[in-house]
């Protein structure tokens, strides 16, 4: 009897170790399940820009404005302080040719500019009136950008030019610097400085009055996403390979690399905070983060809505901003505009 009592008592010693091995085990893998889970799914509000889905979308630097592109309402404007409808434009006729595909808002929120292959238009915010149609000659339009009051636009086009517009005189610059088709461009809102970038792994910064180049950055892949920071401190330009890089844009130096990219990371919006503390991107896997910009650390992250189907869908994040209270707002091809709260 001595000697089966004590085996018992082996028997559960051993069975509580093991209980309370698992039990830690468990623990841990909570704990870093937990660390790695992004920011809620849920977004404060919800509201519906565009019912099968937008083409293109832009919302304005201080979150104040959107303007979506879809097959159905042409151009829709939206106040987003109160999701009323301001204004909906036709840029010509909305066929499956020639549907817009590029939108943007000019930092005053004074006008918008919007694109599709072959034609431009600029439209008063103010009066809901076209400011004039344009045609683009020898290649199609890739990216847009718009200064303050409408006064520089700013087009990136297939065949490699990018053209800097001066709408007072007509005055057209041709930047030539690029061997291969154009996939994104950025304006100051001033108009003075640009930024583009291609398939020739090259982003450069430049003048638009000299069309001198400013700082040359180079990639190992495709130059996927170039933007500028509309207070004048940083640049931002990131390539097909998960390679993404934050510029000191009165210095040409690296400030810092986004850490943790993947390479279906595809980066399809930036914006910076007023701050300069941190910078938001949207990409085409539904993904929306927040990173430090002197470290390019990833601080949080989500996913947008995607549009509502019997299967699941993907939604590129066609634009996001920063609004009060440490909210973001965000539009993507889901056809939803979302207003999200910033984690602690």
């Amino acid at each position: 009897m001595g000697q089966e009592k004590r085996l018992y008592i082996l028997l559960k010693r051993n069975s509580y170790i093991m209980n309370t091995k698992q039990s830690i085990v468990l623990i841990v893998f909570s704990l870093i399940i937990s660390a790695c889970q992004p920011s809620s799914n849920r977004p404060i509000e919800r509201w519906q820009h565009a019912v099968e889905g937008a083409y293109a979308g832009s919302i304005s630097n201080d979150g104040n404005f959107s303007v979506v592109s879809s097959i159905h309402h042409g151009i829709s404007l939206w106040d987003l302080n109160t999701n009323a409808l301001k204004y909906q434009w036709s840029q010509q006729l909305q066929s499956s040719d020639n549907i817009t595909l590029a939108l943007a808002i000019s930092n005053n929120n004074s006008h918008v500019m919007s694109a599709n292959r072959t034609n431009f238009a600029l439209w008063d915010i103010e009066t809901g009136q076209s400011q004039g149609y344009w045609q683009v000659r020898n290649s199609n339009i890739r990216d847009i950008a718009i200064s303050n009051y409408g006064d520089y636009l700013l087009i990136g086009k297939a065949n490699g030019d990018v053209v800097h517009v001066t709408m007072a005189n007509g005055r057209r610059l041709e930047f030539l610097g690029h061997s291969e088709k154009i996939n994104s461009v950025d304006m100051l809102p001033n108009g003075r400085i640009a930024i583009s970038g291609g398939n020739d792994f090259i982003a450069y910064v430049w003048d638009t009055v000299s069309g001198q180049v400013i700082y040359k950055f180079n990639h190992p892949s495709r130059v996927s996403k170039v933007a500028l920071d509309a207070y004048g401190r940083y640049a931002f330009s990131g390539d097909s390979m998960n390679g993404a890089h934050i510029w000191d844009l009165k210095t040409g130096k690296l400030i810092s690399d986004l850490k943790g990219t993947k390479r279906q990371e595809i980066f399809s919006s930036i914006r910076f905070s007023k701050d300069g503390k941190t910078m938001l991107t949207g990409a085409a896997n539904r993904k929306v983060s927040v990173w430090e910009v002197a470290t390019g650390k990833r601080l949080s992250h989500w996913k947008v809505s995607p549009k509502e189907a019997n299967r699941p869908t993907g939604a590129v994040v066609y634009s996001v901003a920063f609004g009060d209270n440490g909210r973001i707002l965000t539009e993507s091809s889901s056809g939803y505009a979302e207003l999200w709260q910033i984690p602690q």
